[in-house]
């Protein structure tokens, strides 16, 4: 299957000129007319374009690849899947969980949400706008996820997903379900200390060596149906480190 990369040059709603940069010539670039007013307005209005970019592609038969400036694009992904009749299992490797909601945030900040608004908890006029369901919380496998809030691990726990804290643990092939595979990664699962330009790094991740082995583990299954990637900090990566390790995990997982 043909891979079709697809760039959001976002963080939230602000336009990243660092991250359009990345594009290839043959790339989709989501572009959308964002309304003024209320991020998660904006925010819903980007979403939407690039579920129908999604959809799109998996229509003609090839395989999104999307990269994002965060991890709330996913649902951008995920409502683009939806629509073309897909329900991959979502694997979601991440140093936090973005499983906070409203109530459990500490911060306030919506790029600590997203895994749990796609399951249907918290605040869901991101979903609305994309135009997708709560994604099912038993289809849901989260790994790594060292740098939880507390209210997050209460979350996690009723909301019934799968948490993996290892993500060597991927490896076992019980521990995933039959049928296709949506994989997510964000950038900052691997440790700091191989890929420092992040914007919320947490320390004692897994090595860039192991996520690869992993990712590459999932590759050979053959069902990773859909891939998003949410990017490091390029202002904070003048020498490309960062970048070449988190490309060498991506083409780990698209089997390259």
């Amino acid at each position: 299957m043909n891979d079709r990369f697809i760039l959001s040059p976002y963080f939230l709603d602000e336009y990243k000129p660092a991250v359009a940069a990345l594009a290839a010539d043959d790339w989709r670039v989501v572009w959308a007319e964002l309304p003024p007013g209320e991020t998660t307005a904006r925010m819903g209005a980007l979403y939407h374009a690039l579920a129908a970019d999604v959809r799109a592609v998996v229509d003609a038969g090839e395989r999104p690849v999307t990269i994002a400036g965060d991890c709330c694009a996913t649902i951008g992904m995920m409502a683009g899947l939806q629509q073309s009749g897909a329900q991959p299992t979502l694997i979601w490797l991440d140093a936090h969980g973005d499983f906070n909601t409203p109530e459990t945030t500490p911060s306030g900040f919506l790029g600590g949400m997203p895994l749990a608004m796609a399951v249907g908890l918290g605040d869901q006029t991101l979903l609305v706008s994309a135009g997708m369901r709560p994604w099912p919380a038993s289809r849901v496998i989260l790994s790594d996820a060292r740098d939880l809030d507390p209210g997050e691990r209460i979350n996690i726990a009723r909301a019934g997903i799968t948490y993996l804290p290892h993500v060597e643990q991927l490896l076992d092939p019980g521990r995933l379900p039959s049928g296709p595979l949506y994989v997510h990664f964000d950038a900052d699962v691997i440790d700091p200390a191989e890929a420092p330009a992040m914007n919320y790094p947490a320390p004692d991740g897994p090595s860039s060596e192991t996520v690869r082995h992993v990712l590459r583990a999932l590759a050979a299954t053959g069902r990773v149906a859909a891939v998003s990637v949410s990017l490091w900090e390029p202002a904070l990566d003048p020498d490309g480190l960062t970048q070449a390790v988190v490309q060498g995990a991506l083409n780990a997982l698209l089997g390259r």
